[in-house]
């Protein structure tokens, strides 16, 4: 973890379309944080304007090759990210709660607004777990460094859900 993962910082976009189907980029920055923790901001998309950081489950797949990144966000959405070191690649699958994605733009803000956090909270308690919106994307990592970049560190006593 510590070579492969930690501390280290992508930003990178996603190919994908807006409503109407017209090409876009979805630009994302991720923070690996620490063995647990993930900080994140998203600059393009229907979630731009939307900074976070989790409770993070990670998985070596292949030393020094790829690595797997879980989460699960308090509108309900589920998170889940390869990161393919070599390739500068990363697939996710993304299982937005029917709030999160019908809504996105309740889902912009920061966590460490006390009123963001609890409108996302909300978000999950729209639909059901079958409401979810599938969505498998992959993008292409643009920069990769160590350390926080633009993005505020955490305190570890700071709540992720």
């Amino acid at each position: 973890f510590d070579t492969d993962i930690r501390d280290r910082h992508l930003i990178y976009d996603y190919a994908a379309q807006d409503a109407q189907g017209n090409p876009e980029k979805w630009r994302y920055e991720m923070w690996f944080y620490n063995e647990d923790r993930i900080v994140y901001a998203i600059h393009g998309g229907p979630m731009a304007g939307r900074k976070n950081f989790q409770t993070a489950t990670y998985q070596c797949i292949r030393p020094g090759e790829l690595w797997q990144c879980n989460w699960l966000e308090e509108t309900g959405t589920i998170c889940s990210l390869v990161y393919d070191i070599p390739r500068k690649r990363i697939t996710t699958l993304l299982g937005f709660s029917k709030g999160h994605w019908e809504e996105s733009e309740a889902a912009h803000g920061d966590k460490r607004n006390a009123k963001d956090l609890e409108r996302w909270r909300g978000l999950a308690t729209i639909g059901k777990q079958t409401d979810r919106k599938l969505l498998s994307e992959q993008a292409d990592i643009l920069e990769d460094f160590r350390g926080p970049g633009d993005l505020e560190p955490i305190d570890m006593e700071w709540p992720t859900l």
